[in-house]
């Protein structure tokens, strides 16, 4: 499409702009430019790609890749490396590790050029006479962490599929046949959604089309085990070491018992097969990505062995396999894409994860994943979080969805004013309002399990995708209790203020409060994380090496001075430690003398005076009045 209007409106605007300056000063026009890239349509591809990727330089974090795909007629062609990637909300395709891409037809090179406006898409010209092109390439993978997520070690890999392939432009994906053999190293084996069949260790997957191959990630490695959870659902776990992999009958159980609430709650299953891909690493990048069929899910040691020191990321694969409903069958209308060039738009992702937040939780609750009291306090602390945030005054949570696309994750200097992906967490506690108000209207006989039965739980056995706008929303709550939902939603997206939306609690039998001694689970995450975490003691949080990490905008830590990156060096004359700062913080509530630290930034010393009286606080849930609450109900087994 040509950008005629964009062009004329630039030159319009230049025209008036020149007029406008000095004479004798240089004033450049636009240059227009026009894109010969096809518009993606929804008819079949002629031919099945073969993608073979050699996955076995795991020492260097190699991927090399070949792939035939079939052309029908001579002339242009474009090369798509996948961009916008479900789940990513972003254009986070990593295509600066894509290396060495030759195409060749015939037997001969084939010479390519790279788009000048959409660097993900490559231009050739099919020489005539060709029926299938042969397109190599390497991608790097990260060795470091600074490099983006690592994918690769000796003892395992995550093979996502998008990264090790190229597609043609003009089609939607789902309309392109891929079939793909990947070969591993020796003695491993391979877990994913799409089946295989292994000989030794090259594995020859089932022919699938684009969309879903990329949506079929693969877990690799030395030290694997498999449990059948149901007939359906699999959880298939890689580790460093096979001590990792020492999992209690009573532990596989609870995550038995996860995908029995789970379809209890949803009332359907859409999916054929399902696998957890679970990595226990030190070495490999950690990750929580959700798929159809499938999730990748990262986490450090510990997951089996410690189980019983805290709840631990044992919240990730409830949160992940809620998606599978919520995100991949049941989509934003507007994040859902037919290539993965077209950009998504988010404004939807409060239902897509903050709904699937709230279900993480839910779910953890009732499957016993985690008890009923850690999942308390961990809602807890989510409220007091965003209760404690000034961000809200002037950022709404539906302009926190832009945020994938704004910052990428990348760190940020004063997240609680600048605002982060809150339609997490603050989209849970809308989905909790909505709860207690179904309860409350309904006299008790509607639940948000109602919603989402009626949202999620149609089509059993569908795992295409089936969108939907806010509109949706709204007419299913409706059919589930007639209300004003419109009004009461669309207030808590746009609305600006201090605080958070608590009501949910407080409607559902429950307050936040705050007590001297920290919850078990507040006390594990601060040990995992490795930081003393203050945030509602002056207002920041200490990490390893006694390095500032997060000061809450307007609190009492940032009107002393302290911003990331500060190193405290003493606290009351006396050698920084974490007991040594938590202890002169509580004393300071009877003292009502200000906390005494010498902090270091850059080779820059100086005293800060922390005027904090209110000593140490923790966030709890206490509840309100006698016997069985809302909240008791929606944490209680089905």
């Amino acid at each position: 499409m040509i950008r005629i209007a964009f062009a004329s409106a630039l030159l319009a605007s230049a025209a008036v702009a020149t007029a406008q300056l000095p004479a004798g000063n240089s004033a450049p026009q636009p240059v227009p430019f026009t894109t010969t890239i096809p518009d993606p349509v929804d008819q079949p591809y002629p031919g099945t790609i073969a993608l073979n990727v050699d996955a076995t330089d795991v020492a260097r974090g190699i991927y090399r890749v070949t792939e035939t795909i079939p052309v029908a007629k001579a002339g242009p062609m474009v090369l798509l490396y996948p961009a916008w990637l479900p789940g990513n909300h972003a254009a986070r395709g990593q295509i600066e590790k894509l290396a060495g891409l030759v195409i060749k037809a015939n037997g001969r090179t084939i010479p390519w050029t790279r788009d000048p406006v959409d660097v993900f898409a490559f231009h050739l010209d099919v020489p005539a006479g060709t029926r299938e092109i042969e397109a190599s390439f390497q991608f790097i993978s990260a060795t470091k962490a600074d490099q983006g997520r690592i994918t690769m070690t000796p003892e395992m890999l995550s093979l996502q599929p998008n990264s090790v392939s190229l597609y043609p432009a003009g089609y939607f994906t789902r309309q392109i046949p891929v079939k793909m053999t990947v070969k591993y190293p020796a003695g491993w084996t391979a877990s994913g959604a799409i089946p295989a069949k292994a000989s030794g260790s090259t594995y020859s997957y089932d022919r699938a089309n684009y969309e879903v191959l990329v949506d079929s990630p693969i877990l690799a490695g030395r030290y694997g085990k498999t449990w059948q959870l149901t007939p359906q659902v699999s959880l298939a776990v890689y580790a460093d070491t096979p001590g990792e992999l020492a999992a209690t009958p009573a532990q596989i159980d609870a995550h038995k018992r996860l995908v029995d609430q789970s379809v209890k709650a949803f009332g359907s299953q859409h999916y054929d097969k399902y696998t957890f891909l679970l990595s226990i690493s030190d070495n490999l990048g950690g990750i929580g990505l959700e798929h159809h069929r499938s999730s990748e899910n990262g986490v450090t040691p510990g997951y089996f062995t410690k189980w019983n020191d805290g709840p631990g990321r044992r919240n990730l694969l409830p949160h992940e396999f809620s998606h599978s409903w919520n995100g991949k069958f049941r989509r934003g209308a507007n994040s859902w894409t037919p290539d993965f060039r077209t950009p998504m738009r988010n404004s939807l992702l409060w239902v897509y994860e903050g709904q699937t937040q709230f279900w993480g939780y839910v779910l953890q609750a009732r499957s016993g994943m985690v008890s009923k009291q850690d999942t308390l306090d961990q809602l807890a602390a989510i409220a007091a979080l965003y209760d404690s945030q000034p961000a809200r005054q002037w950022r709404d949570l539906l302009d926190t969805t832009n945020d994938p696309i704004i910052s990428a994750r990348r760190p940020k200097g004063w997240a609680s004013w600048q605002r982060s992906e809150d339609y997490y967490n603050e989209g849970l506690l809308v989905w909790l309002e909505v709860d207690s108000q179904l309860r409350q209207l309904s006299g008790g006989k509607k639940s948000i399990d109602d919603f989402a039965k009626a949202f999620f739980g149609v089509r059993d056995g569908d795992w295409g995708a089936l969108t939907y706008t806010f509109d949706d929303v709204v007419a299913t709550l409706n059919t589930v209790q007639p209300y004003d939902w419109r009004t009461l939603l669309t207030k808590r997206l746009t609305e600006h203020g201090r605080g958070a939306p608590l009501s949910g609690f407080e409607r559902n039998g429950y307050r936040v409060i705050y007590t001297a001694d920290a919850p078990p689970s507040f006390s594990h995450g601060e040990k995992t994380r490795k930081v003393a975490d203050l945030t509602y003691s002056g207002g920041f949080v200490v990490g390893s090496g006694a390095e500032i990490t997060s000061v809450t905008w307007g609190s009492p830590a940032f009107d002393a001075g302290l911003t990331l990156g500060t190193t405290i060096v003493s606290v009351g004359g006396m050698a920084y430690s974490d007991d040594r700062l938590k202890a002169a913080i509580a004393a300071a509530k009877d003292s009502k003398t200000p906390v005494q630290m010498w902090v270091k930034k850059g080779e820059h010393y100086r005293q800060v005076s922390l005027d904090w009286q209110g000593g140490l606080r923790y966030p709890r849930l206490e509840k309100i009045g006698t016997g069985e609450t809302g909240l008791d109900r929606l944490l209680a087994p089905r």
